[in-house]
């Protein structure tokens, strides 16, 4: 990786501050590692990216180049500008947490994207007040015509990218999903890392 990407450590989380105007490049370096994303207003960490409220408003389950993703305020936040992946992500699930592998019979704690959303924001001196939905890029839900959800393996290469621009300033967090129990990051991979650069 260049020296000016940052890593999203496996089966960890992080986040950074960006204001308005920059955008985050998000790659997945190894090709089938879902990053769950979050983004949360700056100045008040209260509002926050919505997956409910961006599906109301583009009448999609997926974003693509060119829409906006809205906050629980009905507000646009981030933006995909670029994206050389299929395009394939997810706004229906939520983050894991150590209860969801409790129900994938785990007895012990396991790494979870929720607890990796508050360790990442707490390092750069947020603390959030809810774990919303993120959005799940590079994750594959695939869906039938009656309602039929499952997990699928991600279908990205290594290398692939999406793009997302800040259209105000925002806390963004993401981590690097630590799913080894479903095929969410693939069949035959461990979760892995994942790179992403802030682009002035």
């Amino acid at each position: 990786m260049p020296a000016n990407m940052d890593t999203i450590p496996a089966l960890r989380g992080t986040a950074w501050h960006i204001t308005k105007g920059q955008s985050v490049k998000v790659i997945n370096t190894h090709g089938e590692q879902v990053v769950d994303t979050w983004a949360f207003n700056t100045v008040d960490v209260n509002e926050f990216m919505s997956m409910e409220a961006t599906r109301a408003t583009l009448l999609k389950m997926r974003p693509a180049v060119g829409d906006s993703l809205y906050t629980n305020r009905r507000r646009a936040i981030l933006t995909v500008i670029e994206d050389t992946s299929p395009g394939v992500h997810d706004t229906l699930m939520a983050a894991c947490d150590n209860e969801r592998y409790g129900l994938l019979g785990c007895t012990e704690y396991h790494d979870n994207c929720s607890d990796n959303l508050r360790a990442g924001t707490k390092a750069v001196g947020v603390e959030v007040p809810t774990v919303p939905s993120p959005l799940n890029l590079f994750m594959n839900i695939p869906w039938t015509a009656s309602g039929e959800l499952a997990f699928a393996a991600p279908v990205t290469a290594p290398g692939d990218y999406i793009v997302l621009r800040a259209e105000m300033d925002a806390v963004v967090a993401f981590s690097a999903c630590p799913q080894d129990i479903l095929p969410i990051n693939g069949k035959h991979t461990p979760p892995t890392e994942a790179h992403y650069e802030v682009i002035t």
